[in-house]
């Protein structure tokens, strides 16, 4: 399988649903960045602090409010006799280009993540501010871009597990769609820890076959900072207690450049 074929179809898959040029933009600038690294240091094998990245194509869904749900009531709850209720646990099917950068420093890595829904969907478009009523019932495409920064640190290792299980804690700037009413930004910084674990279910194949290096990952994630609080109003629902700041992914990690790691 050709890394053309590989960016053919991922294109083909989200073109209906993402501004394309913006895709195209982020997908070049990394592909650019890991073919001048892989350049450089096929002249050089040694590291200068930073080693050669990889560009991962990172497929997932994304489950939502996992612990600690918030309880909520409607702020026309005495008008209607509606009760409170708990926060609703969601799902969400997600698309992540990651940048994996291994440095000198052992057990230490950094990562870049550009993440994206293709299919999300929203009553109300966040920066026209028309709405689904405007619009005769039409729904909007909810496929706004996040951004991460990631500091991750291996506590168990593939050599430690004959190359089938690999864990890593990871400290995350998120810049994500602010959540907060007070907040004075559309995007905003949010600290984010998270636990990913992967297994290499196709380590039995050959060398050469690309799905060996194909990983299934489990990313249980606390966002620390930058959620709703209790008293805030979202959505005309008034929060109760302090947002869920637990979510949990399964995650298909498929490599692209280089395709054999």
């Amino acid at each position: 399988m050709s890394l053309q074929c590989i960016t053919g179809c991922l294109m083909s898959v989200i073109s209906g649903h993402l501004n394309m040029r913006l895709v195209v933009l982020v997908v070049t600038g990394l592909f650019a960045a890991v073919s001048a690294a892989s350049a450089q240091t096929a002249d050089n094998s040694r590291c200068a602090l930073l080693c050669v990245p990889e560009l991962k194509v990172e497929p997932n869904v994304t489950f939502e409010n996992v612990f600690g749900r918030a309880r909520v009531e409607p702020l026309n709850a005495e008008a209607t006799d509606e009760s409170s209720r708990l926060q609703p646990r969601e799902s969400a099917f997600e698309m992540v280009l990651a940048l994996g950068i291994p440095t000198e420093i052992p057990r230490v890595g950094i990562t870049l993540e550009t993440i994206f829904s293709p299919l999300g969907e929203s009553d109300r478009n966040p920066f026209t501010g028309v709405t689904q009523s405007d619009l005769n019932g039409a729904v909007f495409r909810d496929n706004g871009l996040e951004f991460e920064l990631e500091l991750n640190l291996d506590w168990l290792t593939a050599r430690q597990t004959g190359g089938w299980i690999e864990s890593h804690f990871d400290i995350v700037d998120k810049f994500s769609p602010a959540e907060r009413p007070s907040d004075r930004s559309a995007y905003t910084h949010k600290l984010n820890f998270e636990l990913d674990t992967a297994f290499l279910i196709f380590k039995w194949l050959p060398e050469g076959n690309w799905l060996k290096n194909v990983e299934v990952e489990g990313s249980l994630d606390y966002v620390a900072t930058g959620l709703l609080q209790a008293g805030d109003i979202h959505d005309n629902v008034r929060y109760l207690q302090d947002a869920s700041r637990w979510s949990f992914s399964l995650v298909a990690v498929l490599p692209v450049a280089p395709l054999f790691p």
